[in-house]
């Protein structure tokens, strides 16, 4: 928070209060009266900061329904007492919280739009695949995962990415984790936030992401990849939450409901199969 306050303040923004408004593997803290909202991450995630600042220049080009970053100020991360700031435009938040399926579909469909008309350096789904298992593959890394549920982490991990990657699907640059939690609600409409999970894939993979009534409303979606996009990235978020140094309020006991919830998912998916 000192850290978000003083590199405001170092650039002639206002700052008499600040507040907490996320806390995870980064802090989002809302400073007042400037009206900027700063993410704040160690410098050591300093290049995802800096892949979400151009990310978000390039989108804002496009009209995409993106947060901007604060127009006050130079876009580029600021490096200060060991961390990495980077600082947006706060948008007040607007009722109702819950999304419209087919609002929420028509935003992703304008983020993928304007996704398509920059070009920009991006990692494939399936480098978070891989990822995932070198997480689930170290138990000093995963501690507390059973060996019954670091196999079933793995198997559905290399299975589900393989039958995708066969399908031979259109790939583009994706937000890589358009879940509600990653969407705001504001007077200008539904806009995407954290966009240093970028990759690129099938639109399907982000739309995985989303609650299922947004895909019966996106145009062409393929409704047995989405499925299978939807076990996948199920799978990849469960391997997070048993990262030893994950830091999501209830990782741990997210982990374990969504590992009933994988379980039950692949019964489903092998007797639609």
């Amino acid at each position: 928070m000192a850290a978000a306050g003083s590199t405001a303040t170092a650039l002639d923004l206002r700052v008499d209060d600040a507040v907490v408004l996320h806390d995870s593997n980064r802090i989002a803290v809302r400073l007042q009266p400037c009206g900027v909202l700063a993410r704040v991450a160690y410098v050591a995630h300093q290049a995802r900061a800096e892949f979400e600042v151009e990310v978000a220049r390039r989108l804002a080009e496009t009209d995409s329904p993106v947060a901007e970053l604060e127009p006050r100020v130079e876009p580029r991360v600021h490096v200060r007492d060991g961390f990495a700031v980077t600082l947006w435009r706060y948008y007040e938040p607007v009722p109702p919280p819950d999304l419209a399926p087919a609002e929420y579909a028509r935003s992703l469909v304008r983020l993928h739009s304007g996704m398509r008309q920059i070009d920009v350096s991006a990692p494939h789904f399936t480098d978070r695949v891989a990822q995932a298992q070198r997480l689930i593959g170290d138990p000093a890394r995963s501690p507390e995962l059973g060996e019954g549920q670091r196999g079933l982490l793995s198997d559905t991990l290399t299975r589900l990415s393989r039958a995708i990657g066969d399908r031979g699907a259109d790939e583009q640059f994706l937000h890589g984790e358009p879940h509600p939690g990653n969407v705001l609600r504001t007077r200008t409409g539904q806009l995407f936030i954290d966009l240093e999970t970028c990759c690129r894939g099938p639109v399907e993979f982000d739309i995985a992401h989303a609650p299922d009534e947004v895909g019966e409303h996106y145009p062409a979606a393929d409704p047995d990849l989405l499925r299978q996009c939807r076990i996948l990235t199920l799978a990849i978020a469960t391997a997070w939450r048993w990262d030893r140094n994950d830091q999501l309020p209830n990782g741990r006991q997210l982990g374990i409901q969504w590992l009933n919830q994988l379980r039950a998912a692949l019964g489903h998916d092998r007797r639609d199969a």
